[in-house]
């Protein structure tokens, strides 16, 4: 039997192989802008490669001296070049603006041995997927910098700072009064949930920028189905055509409505809860798609299938709404438990059903995080009746901003999802 080739045999021979791939790839990105070979060909990346690979393992430990001396080596050859050429540039009156990315990826072949030899298999694969697509997809990359307004960056890096910077800060601790809910506990809801209505946002505002009525109610409900209702019922006053398939819409809002927040109390880790609102959940979702059915069959004849509806230039990250959320949950949490210790199970189907007619995510979510005096039964049938009650506001705010009788089966509909709440609540127990 023989053995094995030995490890850094392996690990010498997959960088040698990741190097020319980038190689490759270097050399078809030029061939497509029409640019000649210059610096960083195929043989130039492998050889590069190797002998990171090769520093790296003679230095055998810190400081790296080897290494580091190869590597500013290999940064002065490249800043030469890049001199050199832009120069070359501005005398020929051409643009080398693309002239650094050839050396970005002379260096990243450079940290390809040390990568191979200290790091998981899928970080190096990670890498050199990226490197790839930078480079086989710029015409993709160029289409999103010139959709992308300045702001949309802006919104990523407020979103970074919730979740990459604020939640990993915050202890694990309970907050004072409230034994059950935790610092991290609360702003881990606020990311779910802006990350949630974040994705919703995008997907109308730059996958389906002009998206028919329907369309937006499927996304307004993926980021609030009360502020899709909302708009639905205002266009729907407006427009003609968008009146007449607003009702379904404003159906498939409520529908989504369901689906997005089964989803949000699985990531969060509610599964018990999850599970036993798997069913009552299933039958609101079936029932509402089967209404929006009915109401798109009675339309489609006479309506426009592709209606533009606009949810609006609102976005869901901005932070004092994250604030907004994160103090709502504190105080419905505050709340929950004043009522369930001074009043039990009745105050707090009261407090559901009252709730239902403002923000009911952060009161589920504080609901289902608190565990508070009640039984896991009392729980279920205060999420039912919140939303419940949220779908009646629906129906008011449908019915009241539209003033149009083609609206009057859809808040029907949903006055009857909170009747079907409330009568599996009393059905609990």
């Amino acid at each position: 039997m023989h053995n094995a080739l030995p490890a850094p045999l392996l690990q010498f021979v997959a960088t040698v192989v990741l190097s020319f791939v980038l190689g490759l790839e270097l050399h078809s990105y030029r061939r497509a802008q029409g640019e000649g070979i210059g610096f960083g060909t195929t043989r130039t990346l492998t050889l590069i490669g190797a002998a990171g690979f090769v520093l790296w393992l003679l230095d055998g430990s810190a400081p790296r001296g080897l290494y580091l001396a190869g590597l500013l080596a290999l940064a002065a050859w490249l800043a030469v070049g890049l001199a050199r050429g832009a120069h070359a540039g501005a005398e020929a009156g051409t643009d080398t603006s693309g002239a650094l990315l050839p050396a970005l990826i002379a260096l990243l072949a450079y940290a390809l041995g040390p990568l191979v030899l200290t790091q998981p298999d899928w970080l190096v694969a990670a890498v050199l997927i990226v490197a790839i697509l930078m480079l086989a997809e710029k015409p993709l990359i160029r289409r999103l910098s010139d959709a992308l307004p300045m702001s949309e960056g802006v919104t990523l890096a407020k979103f970074l700072i919730l979740a990459g910077l604020v939640l990993p800060l915050l202890p694990d601790t309970p907050i004072p009064g409230l034994l059950d809910i935790t610092y991290a506990k609360v702003w881990m809801a606020v990311v779910v949930i802006s990350g949630i209505s974040y994705l919703g946002y995008l997907a109308h505002t730059y996958l389906f920028p002009k998206a028919g009525t329907l369309l937006t109610g499927i996304l307004g409900g993926v980021y609030s189905s009360t502020a899709a209702t909302v708009v639905l019922a205002r266009q729907a006053r407006m427009d003609p055509g968008i009146a007449a398939q607003a009702p379904t819409a404003t159906v498939l809002a409520t529908a989504m409505m369901y689906v997005r927040l089964w989803v949000v109390i699985i990531v969060l880790g509610h599964w018990p809860e999850a599970v036993r609102l798997a069913l009552p959940f299933g039958l609101l979702l079936s029932g509402s798609l089967a209404m929006a059915w009915w109401l798109w069959r009675r339309v489609r004849a006479d309506a426009p299938q592709a209606v533009n509806t606009k949810l609006g230039p609102h976005n869901p990250l901005d932070l004092p709404v994250a604030f907004l959320f994160a103090g709502l949950f504190v105080a419905f949490a505050a709340i929950t438990m004043f009522v369930t210790q001074h009043f039990g199970v009745t105050g707090l189907r009261v407090l559901s059903f009252l709730v239902g007619f403002s923000d009911i995510d952060p009161f589920v979510l504080a609901l289902l995080a608190g565990h508070f005096q009640v039984g896991e039964s009392a729980v279920i049938s205060a999420v039912l009746i919140a939303s419940g009650s949220n779908n009646l506001l629906k129906a008011g705010y449908a019915l009241a901003l539209s003033r149009q009788r083609s609206m009057w089966p859809a808040a029907a509909w949903l006055a009857l999802t909170l009747v079907f709440s409330l009568l599996w609540a009393l059905r609990l127990g």
